[in-house]
């Protein structure tokens, strides 16, 4: 007996039971379905996570201040005022390895326009800023050096401190506005980014320079961040070894002191996330495989009845000499047949899902070429798992028995 044939009897069964067959199917279709739907969530928001990470610069290397210590207690990151002006000169004269550098200051505040008034956050950097944090800007200028060196009241502002103070579309290029009473004219608009991974609004902001926000509204002198940036993707571990050794000789640390300052790289933080995102991938595909299993027990369940129905059927083709290993070879086809043609509808349920989450709900999903091989290949392995037992029963059958069954 060849497949065709075989293929022509396990259509001929599945019609006569269509409903039956459908409702076998279904159990597939929908597991099917739910793997390549949640692997493609899963892959989106991978993706979605790591192109946000890298928008932000993946060459970009991020200084902080340590724990500082009294009496032994620690104090804490926020306390530190471990990084000034001689360590962005240090990283400047000796690391070949970084591109730009520039400190960051920051303070959190109320913005003022005429009646209009919002919370925002103004972040104080030099000429190199918007270069390292990958930010554009949409209309006007950065501040120059001369306006970083005369702590000069000038300042750019993100798209959503434009709509609340001046209203959407409004150009506010060469207006003052007021940040804890201290006006600034807006010299440039940035372009707008949106929220990140955090779902922090990136564009709720006024960027000043550096020396303006530590003169006249923190009233400090140290930094609470240096932001660096290698010349090549491949150059930051070469640049964190660097700074590393630039900022140890400018803090005059020995060789058995502690760094009294971290770095971290934005390589480290897709990393992070990218290890998160494939555990969540790994759940949300082993969540989805549960309702394979359940379609490939519905299979068995059905292939059972189905051979307790046909049991006469199949003392008939015992006694004109079919053997076994056709039998089995018969009701394992069926049970194929019904769990491929389960995952091919599965599959394109899958693909339509998830189209309509990314267009409707707006969620970011990527549906690969693996995520529809694998499902394909397990619902073949489901059939041919959850049929053989019911066709080695089939085949094993006594053929007078068979004949004699009701």
């Amino acid at each position: 007996m060849n497949i065709i044939n075989l293929i022509k009897i396990a259509l001929n069964a599945m019609k006569r039971n269509k409903f039956r067959a459908f409702l076998t199917m279904l159990g597939v279709i929908i597991g099917v379905a739910s793997v390549i739907a949640m692997l493609s969530i899963g892959q989106g928001s991978k993706e979605s996570i790591r192109e946000q990470i890298s928008s932000m610069g993946t060459n970009m290397v991020i200084i902080h201040p340590g724990q500082e210590k009294r009496g032994g207690v620690s104090m804490g990151n926020t306390s530190s005022q471990s990084l000034e002006g001689r360590d962005l000169e240090a990283i400047m004269d000796n690391c070949p390895s970084i591109s730009a550098v520039s400190p960051e200051v920051n303070n959190a505040g109320q913005v003022v326009f005429g009646a209009n008034n919002c919370p925002t956050t103004i972040f104080g950097g030099n000429e190199n800023y918007t270069y390292i944090k990958k930010i554009e800007v949409e209309n006007g200028h950065m501040f120059t050096t001369q306006e970083i060196k005369s702590a000069a009241k000038v300042c750019l502002i993100g798209q959503t401190v434009v709509d609340n103070l001046f209203g959407e579309g409004a150009d506010p290029v060469g207006q003052t506005i007021r940040f804890k009473k201290i006006p600034f004219k807006i010299i440039g608009v940035l372009e707008e980014k949106g929220q990140n991974t955090f779902g922090q609004d990136q564009d709720d902001l006024l960027l000043a320079p550096y020396t303006t926000v530590q003169k006249r509204i923190t009233a400090t002198t140290y930094f609470r961040t240096i932001l660096a940036s290698a010349i090549s993707e491949e150059a930051v571990e070469t640049a964190t070894t660097e700074i590393e050794e630039a900022l140890r000789i400018s803090h005059r640390l020995r060789d058995s002191d502690e760094n009294d300052f971290n770095i971290r790289t934005q390589q480290e933080l897709v990393t992070t996330f990218s290890s998160v995102s494939d555990l969540m991938l790994v759940l949300l595909g082993a969540i989805a495989t549960i309702s394979l299993i359940v379609g490939g027990i519905g299979i068995m369940n059905i292939m059972y009845v189905s051979v307790t129905e046909r049991t006469r059927e199949i003392g008939l083709r015992m006694a004109i000499g079919g053997k076994s290993k056709y039998i089995l070879m018969q009701f394992l086809c069926e049970s194929i047949l019904l769990s491929i043609t389960g995952g091919m509808i599965g599959i394109a349920l899958g693909i339509g899902t998830s189209s309509i989450v990314k267009n409707v709900m707006g969620w970011p999903t990527i549906v690969t070429t693996d995520s529809i091989l694998l499902s394909f290949l397990f619902c073949s392995f489901i059939g041919i798992f959850f049929g053989w037992y019911p066709a080695r029963k089939a085949a094993a059958l006594d053929p007078i028995n068979a004949l004699r069954h009701e």
